[in-house]
Parts: structure tokens; C-alpha cells; sequence
């Protein structure tokens, strides 16, 4: 028997059925689920609004639904176009368990390689050229030729959970900073870095320059900040009217170096430090092709017309989916000197 609960089935099988949506189309499916369920018994009352009030309580609710399975429907707004997205998360930090239905363990442990790389780039680069991403194979000890490699990276690309861009550059999207958050901020907690003006975790966007100042911002926030302020929020100091001018400093790809990643990041245990901090390592390593690379250390890289139920929906434009010598260390620090 057909029951207003049912609005909360099927809006919840669309959306694990798209994995990452705009907020414009998880409204379209919450209002599509209504009408369908509504079609089926037209004495159900079942309360609809196109306000933002509206839409805020029943993510809530869903989320009361969710709770107890750990997961939860969150926003996130996407970094290059300020975009607000949806996905479901897992709550648990322990395990990438999201990639577990998609991807076997060695895949999954190349995966997280990557990640690692990205988290730990220099300059908050927050990205790693193609050659870097491949090099994880051996340091991971994968049986993984680089033929398939390869495969698994457009894998990852093309099922969102990585973005490739012109330079060839892997970095985290959208769906990842979503659905990862927890193990991110579990993980890499000294690296993770937050806009100051939406508080949201922050891969790509601009860093003042002065000395020591920890503001960061994303390029949408910077753009509606600077329209009515002209210096920095934390030091006061003047600001250029665009994200891209100098003197800021880029975060994100545009802060990595060309031929700057011929070692890779690494972390360990200190092991002459009373409570055991972890550090930073770089290993000397020259740019070798995958198959016999020399071991390194380094710190810091068809469309279908709805019908009026119909749960088919387009949702054109959305994101698709210091070097050390000897006893020498170095901890990686989050803000820019």
C-alpha cells in the first residue's frame, strides 16, 4: 500500500542511483517523487514547497532516516564553479568504504596512494601530474602494469572521483571531497585547509601573500567578497581585484611547478621525538619510467524527455560527476610562509 513514506524511498534510490547532484536537481527529484507517489492515491496528503525553508527540513529529515546507517545527504559547493552540490556520505573516516562495490583493494590502495600525494603536494599545489600518480604504483608495491594503471586512472576520472586537467594534472573533485571528507580530515588533518569565508574544505583558490597570514579563499568567494571589501579579511592588507593577479598566491593546481614533483612526498614516524610526531621525508629520485623506478623520499603532490513522473531527469552542466639530507626533517605546515 502506497504511504507518504514511500516520497522518501524513491527520492532516495534517485539519488544513489546519480551519486553527485546539484541542488537543482535533488529539488526536481524530491518534487518528482511527490507527484508520483501522489499519482498512485490522490487522497495523500503530502506537503510540497519550492522554498528554501521547505527544502532544508526535508534534507533533515532524511538525514534523521539516514542516521542510524551512518550516512548522511550533504552539500558541498563546488570549488570551480561555486556551484552547490548533494551527495550521500558516509560518515565513517576509517576506510574509503564508498570505492569498496566499484574497485578491488589493489585499485582502491592505488587510489588512496594518490590521494596521499595530492594531500601532501608543496605549495598547496593539491595535485599531481600524471608521471607522479603512475610512480605510486611501485611505492605501493602493486602488481599493476602501467597499461593498466592507466585504465584505473581514466577510471577514476571519468566515474568522478578524480579531475585530469589540460596539463594532465590529477586533483580531487567534488564527488571525493564529498564523500571522502571524513577520511580526509582523519587522515590528513595537518593538511587539510579551509576557506575563510565559507568554511568549506579547500583544494583550489587563492592565498594572501603576506607572511604568515592564514587566510585562504575559493575563487566564487573571493569574487563576492572582493566586490564590496579591497583588502584582506585577517591582515588588512590591499587586494587586487582579480583572484588571478598577483600579488596573491595561487592554491591549487595554478601553485604547482613545472619538473617540480621528481620526488614524492612521504610521511613516518619521528623516531627521536618524545610523542612520536609524525613528519615529513623527501627521497631523491629521478624521473624513471614505472616499471624500474629508483626509490625516493620527499615532503612536500542519449537523452530521454521526462514524462511528468518520470525520475529521469537531466541535469545539464552539473560537475561530472625541502629537500632532507641525513638526520634532516622537516614538518609540513598548512599555511603559506
Amino acid at each position: 500500500m502506497v504511504s507518504a513514506s514511500d516520497v522518501d524511498r524513491l527520492f532516495l534510490q534517485a539519488v544513489f542511483s546519480r551519486g553527485l547532484l546539484s541542488t537543482t536537481l535533488a529539488q526536481t527529484l524530491w518534487e518528482k517523487s511527490v507527484n508520483a507517489v501522489k499519482a498512485t492515491d490522490t487522497t495523500l496528503n503530502i506537503p510540497h514547497s519550492k522554498s528554501k525553508e521547505a527544502w532544508h527540513e526535508y534534507v533533515a529529515k532524511i538525514n534523521r532516516s539516514l542516521d542510524k546507517l551512518e550516512f548522511e545527504f550533504r552539500p558541498l559547493h563546488d570549488e570551480t564553479s561555486g556551484r552547490e552540490m548533494y551527495a550521500l556520505v558516509n560518515r565513517k573516516g576509517d576506510e574509503i568504504a564508498q570505492m569498496a562495490t566499484e574497485y578491488t583493494p589493489a585499485e582502491i590502495t592505488f587510489f588512496k596512494a594518490i590521494v596521499e600525494q595530492i594531500m601532501l603536494a608543496p605549495r598547496e599545489a593539491f595535485s599531481v601530474s600524471s608521471l607522479a600518480a603512475l610512480r605510486e604504483l611501485n611505492a605501493a608495491k602493486l602488481s599493476m602494469t602501467k597499461s593498466q594503471a592507466e585504465v584505473v586512472l581514466a577510471s577514476f576520472v571519468s566515474k568522478g572521483w578524480l579531475m585530469k586537467s589540460k596539463r594532465g594534472r590529477y586533483s580531487l573533485s567534488t564527488r571525493s571531497l564529498l564523500e571522502l571528507l571524513p577520511y580526509l580530515k582523519s587522515t590528513f588533518p595537518d593538511e587539510i585547509i579551509e576557506c575563510t569565508i565559507c568554511m568549506e574544505i579547500m583544494t583550489r583558490g587563492i592565498a594572501c601573500y603576506t607572511p604568515n597570514c592564514e587566510t585562504r579563499m575559493h575563487n566564487h568567494c573571493f569574487t563576492t567578497y572582493r566586490r564590496r571589501n579591497t583588502s584582506c579579511p585577517s591582515c588588512d592588507k590591499e587586494w587586487p581585484a582579480e583572484a588571478k593577479a598577483k600579488p596573491l598566491i595561487p592554491v591549487g593546481e595554478d601553485a604547482a611547478q613545472e619538473g617540480g614533483e621528481g620526488r614524492r612526498q612521504t610521511r613516518f614516524k619521528s623516531v627521536d621525538s618524545s610523542d612520536d610526531e609524525e613528519e615529513f621525508q623527501e627521497e631523491d629520485q629521478e624521473p624513471t619510467p614505472v616499471t624500474a623506478p629508483k626509490k625516493e623520499s620527499r615532503r612536500g603532490s542519449q537523452n530521454k524527455a521526462p514524462s511528468e513522473n518520470s525520475m529521469e531527469v537531466d541535469d545539464t552542466g552539473d560537475v561530472p560527476t625541502s629537500q632532507s639530507q641525513g638526520t634532516q626533517r622537516t614538518t609540513r605546515r598548512s599555511t603559506r610562509r
